[in-house]
């Protein structure tokens, strides 16, 4: 087991990493920008380093700051969290050259599973069904005519190192694919230097659903059932269940056996998320793997009573995994909400500014991941979340009337958040139905009178 652990990320998860290692025993270093200084996880960290000015440029996505304050420290190992460098290949392979591990796949695995081409030519291999499109990447419009043609309209446009919804269109004829694909080739260009594109299929009203999935370098591997991701705002999540309302016993089987070859397809180590888009009919197709910790592992965490980071730094550390399939039972209904610092009714702009008062709620299946106080200042460089909201309960029913009570409890002053966006959304008859899909806050949310 490691010695010391450097967290290379700040708020709620590098707090929720410190808490891991400690429990294993394992001492922890934070690293921070000036724009950090006052935050939690440096407080709570055994040791700490400032590792530049505000910007993320020049502090959190600094390999070689962070790299540095690791050699410093001593620490022989580096958690990257989610978001940043967590999916950096190359900064897995500085760590790897270092003699420091990196918590998280091989750098090899990072990149077979980064290319969207790439990890989806290696799932047709190990047999998961994938969305109909172009085999790799789509050089010219007049390529994107042709297979739009063949597999038939809608289609939307991926780009090839894209993530967060940057880089991506839907198109209805051939002459959204022609604006959609020089706007998309720039965006991909600006976001990841990379302009590369692929086009797929676009299957109508399906439902986001992501199977949990953890493997060792012993050859072991499980999952851990699914998590319906489809409540988001410009392609970004809000909202996350276990179960899915459209789940049933034999689709959960296949997806999560799906998911396990697609892992052992490239020996993955680690935890990660396979991601699928499931329609009315229950078919599903694979959408991308995400090959780290996922912001919605408490989900998981609840409803399977396991603790995911414990087990993440384990493999790390080359333990062997002691689980059965078998014994791994979906025993709770669960549900998070991410509160976000956004102001709704401006099309969720984010909001910075100072908390003056914060009280959360509590009690029996209750949960609160956060990194804040009152009269913390919510920096305007980082991620807009404040904090997630997690209940438990027996059933669907229940757990959803546990969280519109923790939604009420949920004070916070000062800043304009997304409580009363969720607490909307939790007294909607469709979604109390769990009759929603990917674009239920687009369809129903932002035409007010609908919404109740």
């Amino acid at each position: 087991m490691f010695t010391k652990v450097l967290i290379a990320n700040r708020g709620e998860i590098a707090l929720r990493i410190i808490r891991a290692c400690k429990e294993l025993g394992i001492k922890t270093v934070a690293v921070y920008s000036e724009a950090d200084r006052d935050a939690l996880h440096v407080r709570f960290a055994d040791e700490d380093v400032c590792i530049g000015p505000a910007s993320p440029t020049e502090s959190y996505l600094d390999m070689q700051r962070i790299i540095a304050a690791a050699e410093v420290t001593n620490a022989d190992a580096i958690h990257p969290g989610y978001g940043f460098l967590a999916e950096n290949a190359d900064f897995a392979e500085v760590c790897e050259s270092c003699g420091i591990t990196f918590i998280g796949p091989t750098p090899t695995q990072i990149r077979q599973l980064g290319d969207k081409v790439n990890a989806k030519e290696l799932m047709e291999k190990a047999g998961v069904p994938c969305t109909p499109g172009s085999e790799g990447v789509v050089p010219t419009f007049e390529d994107a005519i042709g297979i739009a043609e063949e597999i038939g309209y809608p289609v939307i446009l991926k780009a090839v190192s894209g993530g967060g919804g940057k880089g991506m269109r839907v198109c209805n004829d051939v002459s959204e694919l022609e604006r959609g694909f020089h706007l998309c080739t720039t965006e991909a260009a600006n976001s990841f230097n990379n302009p590369d594109l692929y086009l797929e299929k676009f299957i109508i009203g399906p439902h986001h659903v992501e199977i949990q999935i953890i493997g060792d370098n012993h050859g072991n591997y499980f999952h851990f059932g699914e998590r319906d991701c489809s409540i988001q705002r410009r392609h970004q999540k809000l909202i996350e269940e276990t179960p899915s309302p459209l789940m049933t016993d034999d689709l959960r089987e296949r997806m999560g056996e799906a998911a396990i070859r697609g892992a052992k397809m490239v020996g993955y180590q680690g935890v990660g998320t396979i991601e699928f888009l499931v329609n009315e009919k229950r078919e599903f197709y694979f959408m991308e793997m995400n090959t780290r910790i996922q912001v919605e592992h408490p989900v998981t965490e609840e409803a399977f009573e396991v603790d995911l980071i414990n087990d993440q730094i384990r493999v790390a550390a080359g333990e062997k995994l002691t689980y059965k399939q078998e014994d791994l039972v979906h025993k709770w209904a669960v549900i998070e909400c991410r509160i976000n610092a956004e102001d709704v009714e401006k099309d969720f702009r984010p909001t910075p500014g100072k908390l003056t008062g914060l009280h959360v709620p509590g009690g029996m299946g209750v949960r609160v991941d956060k990194a804040v106080y009152t009269g913390y200042s919510i920096p305007q460089y980082y991620d807009s979340m404040i904090a997630k909201l997690i209940v438990k309960a027996p059933t669907r029913e229940l757990a959803m009337l546990k969280m519109r009570n923790a939604l009420k409890e949920f004070i916070i002053e000062g800043v304009p958040t997304t409580i009363p966006f969720h607490e909307e959304i939790f007294e909607h008859p469709a979604f109390i139905k769990g009759e929603y899909d990917i674009a239920f806050v687009e369809t129903r949310f932002k035409q007010k009178d609908n919404l109740k």
